[in-house]
């Protein structure tokens, strides 16, 4: 920032040169005609009016300097005023990270937060957010150029191991232990060859966790493909979770070059390892790293197949503990049964594997019971359930294009069609194809009880399928699939989540298939059981729903407000495909 004066009126007036947040430097304004000797500049008589000198800068200049609201009341002059321009749409709400906005957080806070509204409290933890984000920018930035020194020193004659000890250097500096200092110089690296992610983060547009997201899925890319898909999602990355924005960068990746993730994953698949370590809690973790994806699938179904047949055969637990006593009596090889509190004879309720998708397996967990096998005295569930959805043209092998997998995240196209393999061998996989727009929204959906069978062209399975099409509901809702109960029929519960793949909560990307179908307008208060009352939430998020100070409303199919006790409002949509 250039000099400036605020007045006892608040007006902000202009001293020998324009703060750096105004349209270009003072002497432009001369190059453009003004002259502040007999054009009442403010600066040099402070009782001038500033309409009156706005009036006398050319038109485009002027436009300019209005839209930017710089000659303006300064809302920050006094506890009161800075806590107002806290609040939604004001000053301070959107201002970019700087020292002014500083000055406003603490004059917001002088007296403490108790006068701060929960709006303008809101806007507190946004505006603290930026300008840490801006912090950490300027901190990765000056390690680049510890960096940059040392290795221009280690030229030298007998200083060549100089540039080796940076991140020594850092640790000691920083008082980091080493990984951490490595991890710090990592990312500043990466930030230094993605110059779009450190300006976004230097402007507070997003947050150290989400430039570090970038810098991680983009290591696989070469210089120009990389700085291309920063630039084109950086802008987005603030309205995702740091989940919601890895899922995207992986996709591009893969979209990108195949070949680049398929080599980042088979070079990693050396470092195959199981890992044990102390949790902080006292307790331990043992964990498979570098493991392939399509497998880790599969076994990750089949212990949450082992928890619910656990559960429903008395264990005690939830279905997360469950989960995890299956983990290793699986690897030790235990029986499960000896996980159930009693020896009673129990009765299996298995889970068949199917998958589900755009243009994939899909199925609802069927009951069943497997043969047991070696070592089981009892009855034990089959293989878990998967929800797969991938491209047609992937699935034909005609492209690489990346699927994804429900409670996993975005895959590349072999593991998609290895376990596409894996669930068309089971007869209670479904199979479903689904129709979207340009915009990736899903338009229409078909089921069916088989895939391709054996040597037939996926597009023509594809196109047998085109007389099941149901569209599904989009802007003013026909009603045509509401039911008169409270529960929905299946086949209304399955488009729904066809329509909406996770929860409808802002960021939240717990799938579908494990949400509540929950009515927006309550069904005892005359909500319909409908696709435009109908979206599925996560336990947590449907109960926050319910606290009073939350409200949820559904515009139209799909479309969800969400309004917080601070009284701000967000928007959310069913992910596009």
């Amino acid at each position: 920032m250039e000099e400036f004066d605020v007045t006892d009126q608040g007006q902000l007036y202009l001293f020998d040169s324009l703060p750096d947040w105004l349209p270009g430097p003072y002497d432009e304004l001369i190059m453009a005609g003004w002259d502040p000797s007999d054009r009442g500049d403010p600066a040099s008589d402070p009782d001038d009016d500033p309409d009156a000198w706005l009036a006398t800068l050319p038109p485009d200049i002027r436009a300019e300097v209005e839209a930017r609201s710089v000659v303006a009341q300064a809302p920050w002059q006094g506890a009161e005023a800075a806590r107002t321009a806290l609040a939604d749409g004001g000053l301070a709400d959107t201002m970019p990270p700087s020292w002014m906005l500083g000055k406003v957080l603490a004059d917001a806070t002088l007296s403490g937060y108790g006068e701060l509204t929960d709006d303008q409290l809101a806007g507190l933890l946004r505006a603290c957010q930026r300008q840490i984000a801006a912090g950490h920018a300027v901190l990765a930035r000056a390690v680049t150029e510890v960096t940059e020194r040392r290795t221009a020193q280690s030229r030298r004659p007998g200083w060549s191991g100089l540039a080796e000890h940076v991140t020594d250097e850092l640790a000691a500096e920083l008082t980091l232990t080493g990984r951490s200092a490595r991890r710090l110089l990592d990312v500043a690296a990466g930030l230094r060859r993605l110059p779009a992610v450190h300006e976004a983060l230097l402007n507070g547009e997003i947050d150290w966790a989400r430039a570090c997201v970038l810098v991680d899925e983009l290591s696989v890319l070469g210089d120009g493909a990389a700085q291309e898909i920063a630039e084109r999602l950086v802008g987005r990355a603030a309205e995702w979770t740091t989940g919601q924005l890895r899922a995207a960068l992986a996709r591009a990746v893969l979209a990108a070059d195949p070949g680049a993730a398929e080599r980042r994953k088979t070079a990693a698949r050396k470092d195959t390892r199981v890992e044990v370590w102390h949790e902080p809690s006292g307790n331990a973790v043992l964990a498979g790293r570098e493991l392939p994806p399509a497998e880790v699938i599969a076994a990750d179904a089949q212990l949450t197949a082992d928890a619910d047949w656990l559960r429903s055969n008395g264990a005690a637990g939830t279905l997360p503990e469950l989960r995890a006593a299956a983990y290793l009596a699986r690897l030790s090889g235990r029986d499960l049964t000896a996980l159930l509190r009693s020896t009673s004879t129990a009765v299996a309720d298995g889970s068949a594997s199917h998958g589900s998708g755009k243009h994939g397996s899909s199925a609802e967990p069927a009951p069943g019971a497997g043969s047991g096998g070696p070592g089981f005295g009892r009855p034990q569930p089959r293989a878990g359930s998967v929800h797969l959805t991938m491209p047609l043209a992937a699935l034909a092998g005609l492209s690489e294009s990346p699927g994804e997998v429900a409670g996993y995240g975005p895959t590349d196209a072999a593991s998609c069609r290895d376990l596409a393999a894996w669930l068309g061998g089971d007869p209670a996989t479904r199979w479903c194809l689904t129709v979207t727009g340009p915009d990736g929204v899903a338009l229409s959906h078909a089921c069916a009880r088989r895939g391709p069978a054996a040597g037939q062209p996926v597009i023509r399975w594809a196109a047998g399928l085109r007389a099941r099409l149901q569209r599904l509901e989009r802007g003013a809702c026909s009603h045509a699939r509401a039911s008169a109960g409270y529960v929905p029929p299946a086949r209304l519960r399955h488009l729904v989540r066809v329509r909406q793949r996770r929860c409808s909560f802002r960021g939240c990307r717990r799938p579908a298939a494990r949400c509540d179908l929950d009515h927006t307008v309550p069904f005892e208060a005359g909500g319909l059981t409908c696709e435009c009352n109908l979206a599925p939430l996560c336990r947590a998020h449907h109960r926050a729903k319910q606290v009073p100070g939350w409200h949820l409303a559904q515009s139209q199919p799909g479309v969800m407000t969400w309004r917080l006790p601070s009284g701000r409002r967000y928007e959310t949509q069913g992910d596009p495909y």
